[in-house]
């Protein structure tokens, strides 16, 4: 459920937020049933999806580029705590070290495999256990770096009342962010200037009409866009 306003973080407590606050706590039994249907759906999905991680953990491991199965790094999720994201891992280690946070299209420190995980999003499947935890949940804003969060406008503070998301109707509308970024000389400035406040539109949107059946609506889209790969 949600913090009280008051207990909030104070780079939430202005009247940007409290406009979204509003509206959320509202709409208390779809936060509940929210959560109550990530984790029979997380549950359902580890069980079905078990062996194909543990195939794609195992290509990785005997892959040419040496290196651990997986990817952690730090992101925020909601009122602002931050924790370690799991993902398969697509590129060459200590990638962070040799270019920028972000990937354009035919960055060469994405792997062959790693090229495949990305187009169909297989190497986001570890975040299933994000979701049983409590730390992600499937439907809502992507959980973004420390550094694009640092720059967020007072409204964007709205997108995490609620815990970030394995998917959302901007992740959708970006899947291939990596096309749009790759013409940019600065990547960051790109992402900062004209692709993040899109995407919040798409985010805050999400917010005044969240719902039960708009996050069934935005599951559905994202199977579709998946098999459309």
């Amino acid at each position: 459920m949600l913090k009280s306003f008051d207990k909030l973080p104070a780079e939430f407590q202005n009247e940007e937020v409290k406009k979204y606050y509003d509206i959320l706590s509202r709409k208390k039994r779809s936060i509940l049933l929210k959560r109550i249907t990530d984790v029979i759906l997380a549950l359902i999905l580890i069980i079905l999806l078990c062996i194909p991680m543990l195939v794609i953990a195992l290509i990785i491991k005997i892959s040419a580029t040496k290196g651990p199965v997986f990817y952690k790094q730090e992101r925020v999720t909601r009122y602002g705590k931050r924790f370690r994201i799991l993902k398969f891992r697509t590129m060459i280690v200590g990638s962070d070290q040799c270019g920028e946070l972000l990937t354009k299209e035919g960055d060469e420190r994405v792997t062959l495999i790693g090229r495949a995980l990305r187009k169909y999003r297989l190497d986001e499947l570890p975040q299933i256990f994000h979701v049983l935890t409590g730390k992600m949940s499937i439907v809502g804003t992507r959980p973004e770096v420390v550094k694009y969060v640092d720059c967020y406008s007072p409204v964007y503070y709205s997108t995490l009342l609620l815990p970030a998301g394995i998917t959302s109707f901007a992740s959708i509308k970006y899947k291939d962010e990596d096309k749009l970024l790759k013409d940019g000389d600065d990547v960051d400035a790109v992402y900062i200037n004209r692709i993040l406040p899109d995407k919040m539109r798409y985010n805050l949107k999400y917010l005044q009409r969240f719902g039960f059946r708009r996050d069934l609506s935005i599951m559905m889209k994202t199977v579709k866009e998946v098999f459309k790969r």
